[in-house]
């Protein structure tokens, strides 16, 4: 079967462009109480749609799971009461048809599901004919193809509502998040797919209710269609997930705290101005290719060189002397030392083979010689 034009997948939901689309509710529904409480309580802040973890992939065993199946109708009764749709987490054929018999909105797919794609086409063969917006969170591991490849997989079955969840990455000791954001891998999906809905989960980037806002707003200067935020009656009584859920009242000062940005101006003056700086910007990557070349042309030389004087191409100990030397200047001119750490470390990867090329070469002709 052809794959649909993914360019075009979206939810399908009309909201006002000018504002960010919100999904929020609990991590998980614990009571009937709890869930109407806190779902009602975010309504009037302009929530799109409400959330509330029923399935719950735990890291370790005897953790709460979830309570399954008999917390679906409390989700739809909050959907009854606030008038706003309703989404879940699916990670399997019961739980999709489950979900369905309920009347839930929209599914979404959970880091630990799409990283399979077994189970994401168990999920998408149980959808085969069914009219459903579905949400795809990114894998666990930073791998944009298997991210693409989950929601190709529900095109295929027939899903042309389709929408994108980045909740970050998992590393191993993380600094500061629980997830790390690795924002280049979202900002290279929207190239790819410009006019895909990209939606930001800032709850498990952060892991904590108090950086929630920086990374909301970094998702929204970034250009993500929406924010899916979990909040709760009683975050400190939750049953998962307790440092990241925000009260009602939390919620609401989160959301009118963040701006989204406009993509241009028609500001005249800030026009001129940008297009005088972007033709600087210009002439200086012309010149900084320029740069690289030349240096990859004396790189080629000095791998002639170490040939004819059978030097291996790597020299350790030039080479830490070389990082640990740009490294002390990053801050000097005002760059961060990871920036400056990748851009070294790719351009001596290149060094590398390049002088390996040139020296094999040369071998090729000796040998044909």
């Amino acid at each position: 079967m052809k794959i649909k034009n993914i360019k075009n997948w979206g939810l399908g939901l009309e909201y006002d462009q000018q504002h960010p689309l919100i999904i929020s509710g609990p991590c998980s529904a614990e009571t009937r109480e709890q869930v109407l409480a806190t779902c009602q309580a975010i309504q009037p802040y302009g929530i799109h749609i409400l959330r509330a973890g029923i399935w719950k992939p735990r890291t370790r065993p005897n953790s709460f799971e979830g309570l399954g199946q008999k917390a679906l109708p409390w989700l739809k009764e909050a959907s009854q009461l606030t008038g706003l749709p309703t989404c879940v987490e699916v990670a399997n054929q019961t739980h999709v048809e489950q979900a369905l018999a309920a009347g839930i909105d929209i599914l979404w797919l959970g880091a630990r599901t799409t990283v399979n794609p077994f189970a994401v086409q168990e999920i998408a063969d149980a959808l085969q004919g069914v009219d459903i917006p579905v949400m795809v969170k990114n894998p666990i591991n930073p791998d944009l193809e298997l991210w693409i490849g989950a929601m190709e997989r529900l095109s295929q079955a027939g899903i042309d509502k389709i929408a994108a969840i980045h909740r970050g990455f998992s590393v191993y000791n993380s600094p500061k998040y629980r997830n790390q954001p690795q924002w280049e891998i979202p900002i290279e999906l929207r190239r790819r797919l410009p006019n895909l809905e990209i939606i930001n989960d800032p709850s498990h980037i952060a892991g904590n209710r108090v950086l929630l806002y920086e990374v909301a707003q970094n998702a929204l200067d970034l250009g993500f269609d929406g924010l899916m935020i979990e909040s709760h009656i009683a975050p400190a009584n939750a049953w998962s997930d307790a440092a990241q859920q925000v009260t009602p009242a939390g919620l609401q000062q989160l959301l009118n705290s963040l701006q989204k940005r406009q993509t241009s101006t028609d500001n005249p003056a800030y026009l001129e101005q940008l297009e005088q700086f972007r033709k600087q910007i210009d002439s200086l990557d012309t010149q900084t290719l320029q740069l690289l070349a030349e240096r990859m042309a004396i790189v080629r030389e000095i791998g002639l060189s170490k040939k004819e004087n059978n030097v291996a191409v790597l020299q350790l100990e030039r080479w830490m002397n070389v990082r640990k030397i740009q490294l002390d200047k990053a801050a000097e001119h005002q760059l961060s030392a990871n920036f400056v750490e990748d851009l070294i470390n790719t351009i001596h990867k290149e060094a590398l083979h390049q002088q390996s090329h040139i020296m094999q070469q040369v071998e090729e002709k000796e040998v044909g010689n």
